[in-house]
């Protein structure tokens, strides 16, 4: 071998060697690099998880007065007169208001299942809301003009049930209207035309399974309702989630936002029917009679509901209503409760 092949051997290897090295210190450089982001990582980091939004209208009620609601002595009421005949209420009375109008004005829920609804029915000639409450409503109608139909329903939240009385833009509230001598003392009360106890509504595999389980944790009721201010009782220890109506503390319930919905057992019973995953636990603690609520300074009319009520008391039609919404699902179907007039 010549010198000059010597030489360029040599030059060879060297670059050779200096390729080697620097395809080590790419490699090596490339292994440090983060690898691509996957599509699942992509949409991630488009779209960074959010917190579930709370229904409008939602608050966290401060503690209120121990003791629950009063009512002893408040739910005496009217004692009625005979009831006239369809179509001839009595000059001047409210009632004849009412007929001269040619229809009842109702406040009524329209989204409490079981009491009153929306009707799913696509017939055309379906009652447009439907339920317990409504058709004690259908009654009074079919009282004072011999048709149930003649009704013009507003819808009204709990908060609205009072106000709604006593701005006169309804006639009679029909909403699940627990009797108690603070409202009492601002609207009219009928005979107890239901009975029913506040108890708890749980997701099925809650470890709540009574009140005193319900210590420290959230429960929600609507506002405006007795159930939440017997929840603000700081004895209970419980932290009460006001909403705007059943529905929605329902769905913070299945959101996870709430331990719990606590009212009187048949609305939770028409929330447990619409989610089966849901389930009502614990004795009733709570006593509650229920009125169809009136305006302050009619007492005819208020004499004349009660009329009604005593009349459907009396021929099977308060058992029949009751059956057709309630049925047995809490025991068997009761008697229909007494009146306590004055």
């Amino acid at each position: 071998m010549t010198r000059a092949d010597q030489r360029n051997r040599g030059v060879g290897t060297a670059l050779l060697a200096a390729l080697l090295t620097v395809a080590a210190a790419l490699t090596a450089a490339c292994s440090t690099l983060p690898a691509p982001p996957s599509a699942a990582s992509s949409r991630a980091a488009a779209n960074p998880p959010q917190l579930t939004p709370f229904p409008d209208g939602v608050t966290t009620m401060p503690p209120g007065p121990s003791g629950g609601v009063p009512v002893s002595g408040c739910e005496k009421t009217p004692r009625p007169g005979p009831l006239p005949p369809p179509g001839q209420m009595p000059a001047g009375s409210t009632m004849a208001r009412i007929s001269q109008r040619g229809y009842l004005i109702a406040g009524v829920d329209e989204d409490s299942y079981l009491f009153g609804y929306r009707n799913p029915s696509t017939d055309p000639g379906a009652a447009p809301l439907i339920g317990f409450d409504i058709d004690f409503v259908r009654e009074v109608a079919k009282a004072i003009f011999g048709s149930p139909d003649k009704v013009r329903y507003k819808a009204i939240t709990k908060a609205q049930r009072i106000s709604s009385l006593t701005d006169g833009s309804v006639d009679i509230v029909a909403d699940i209207f627990t009797v108690d001598c603070e409202r009492a003392k601002q609207v009219a009360f009928s005979s107890d035309y239901f009975d029913a106890g506040q108890r708890i509504l749980v997701n099925q595999s809650s470890p709540v399974r009574s009140l005193a389980d319900l210590a420290g944790r959230k429960a929600c009721a609507a506002a405006g309702t007795t159930s939440i201010q017997t929840l603000a009782n700081p004895a209970y220890h419980v932290v009460p989630v006001s909403a705007v109506n059943w529905a929605d503390c329902l769905v913070m319930l299945q959101q996870g936002q709430v331990d719990a919905v606590s009212t009187t057992d048949l609305i939770l019973l028409g929330l447990q029917i619409q989610d089966p995953y849901t389930t009502i636990v614990g004795p009733r603690f709570t006593y509650e009679r229920h009125g169809l609520g009136m305006p302050l300074g009619e007492p005819d009319f208020v004499r004349f509901v009660n009329g009604v009520l005593e009349k459907i008391r009396a021929d099977g039609t308060w058992t029949a209503i009751y059956t057709r919404w309630v049925g047995d699902k809490l025991g068997p179907v009761p008697a229909p409760p007494p009146p306590d007039y004055q």
